[in-house]
C-alpha cells in the first residue's frame, strides 16, 4: 500500500489539509488524519517496529532454542566434556544442552530481529509514530501516484513539516 504523508505542527493546519483536499475531490476513504483525538498509528496499521521484532524473535526461538539444546547435549557427547565433575555423563550432558539452548535464545533474540528491538530501527514508520508522539498531525492520501501527485501539489501551499511518500511493507512475521 502506498501513502503520502504531511507531518504538520497542529490540529489546525491538519484539518485545513484535510478540507482543502475534500475541496478538490478527494474522499474520505483516501484522506486520514492522524494524531490526538483522530485515528492511531495503531488504528491506521503503521507498523511497529519493536513488535515486529518481538515477533520475529519468537519465531525463531521455536526451532532455535531445541535445536541449541540438542546441539548442546550432542557436542557434550562427543567431546566427552567434564564441566561439573560430581554431575557425571548424564548431568554434563544436560548442562551442555542447557548451554546451547541458551546459545539458541541468544541467537533468536539478536539474529530473528531483537537488534530492532532494542535500538530501534523500523525506518519511516518509527519516524512517524515518534512524529505522533510529538504531539504532531499526519494527513495521509491514500491512492495511486496521480492521486499522491494531485495531492502533494494541494498540500505544498500548506508548508507541512514534511511531504514524504510512504510504501507500507508486506508480510507478516507471526
Amino acid at each position: 500500500m502506498s501513502y503520502l504523508i504531511a507531518v504538520l505542527s497542529d490540529r489546525i493546519q491538519a484539518e485545513l489539509a484535510y478540507t482543502t483536499l475534500e475541496a478538490q475531490g478527494f474522499t474520505s476513504q483516501q484522506v486520514t488524519i492522524l494524531g490526538q483525538g483522530y485515528r492511531s498509528a495503531d488504528e491506521f496499521g503503521l507498523i511497529d517496529p519493536q513488535q515486529v521484532g518481538r515477533q520475529r524473535a519468537i519465531f525463531m526461538a521455536y526451532w532455535l532454542v531445541p535445536f541449541g539444546f540438542v546441539a548442546g547435549y550432542g557436542f557434550n557427547q562427543i567431546t566427552g566434556l567434564h564441566t561439573l565433575d560430581w554431575a557425571g555423563d548424564p548431568g554434563n550432558h544436560i548442562l551442555g544442552g542447557l548451554l546451547g539452548a541458551i546459545g539458541g535464545a541468544m541467537g533468536s533474540y539478536f539474529v530473528g530481529g531483537g537488534v530492532g528491538l532494542s535500538f530501534g530501527g523500523g525506518g519511516d514508520a518509527q519516524a512517524y509514530r515518534n512524529y505522533l508522539k510529538m504531539g504532531k498531525y499526519l494527513v495521509v492520501v491514500t491512492g495511486g501516484a496521480a492521486l499522491r501527485a494531485r495531492a502533494t501539489d494541494l498540500l505544498r501551499p500548506l508548508q507541512p513539516e514534511k511531504l514524504q511518500g510512504y510504501t507500507a511493507p508486506d508480510g507478516d512475521y507471526a
